[in-house]
């Protein structure tokens, strides 16, 4: 795929949010885009594995987890059923663990670092909702591109070549 978000924002910049550059590059994929489906979790990612366990049909998803550094959200094993269910890409708010592994995979995922320490399993968090981080607010529907240079927020998909 031949994305750049910094294209995208001199020809579309008046219907982007960029996001504060706060995000390491995770995965073989480093480019990805798509429609928004969001997650609202701390430092449980039981909603992570049933939404990435769905079709994804190419959306990307973005896990809030209110930027927690003490566990990690999104691991090897739910990269892989993200490959696995078509999703674009990943983005979260927290932390990832087996990154060497991921960094193998045909996936894009935009995190803030990473930690061996895996997350707890409650169940509790909240599907379809707005959230806000690094500057930027996202809710369902709404497209993000990712690239090495950053992400990018618009309200509707953008016709790019």
């Amino acid at each position: 795929m031949d994305l750049s978000t910094a294209g995208l924002w001199d020809e579309f910049g008046g219907e982007l949010s960029p996001a504060d550059p706060i995000f390491r590059s995770f995965g073989m994929r480093h480019c990805f885009y798509g429609e928004v489906a969001t997650l609202k979790i701390f430092e449980d990612n039981t909603l992570v594995r049933e939404l990435l366990s769905q079709k994804g049909q190419g959306k990307v998803l973005i896990v809030d987890g209110g930027g927690s550094l003490r566990c990690a959200l999104v691991g090897d094993q739910l990269a892989q059923l993200a490959i696995d269910n078509g999703w674009a890409g990943i983005v979260v708010y927290g932390c990832i663990r087996d990154s060497s592994v991921i960094n193998k995979m045909d996936i894009g995922i935009k995190a803030l670092n990473t930690t061996p320490v895996k997350s707890i399993k409650r169940g509790e968090g909240q599907r379809n909702v707005e959230v806000c981080f690094a500057g930027v607010h996202l809710k369902p529907g709404d497209f993000l591109y990712a690239d090495e240079d950053g992400l990018l927020r618009a309200s509707n998909r953008l016709l790019i070549n």
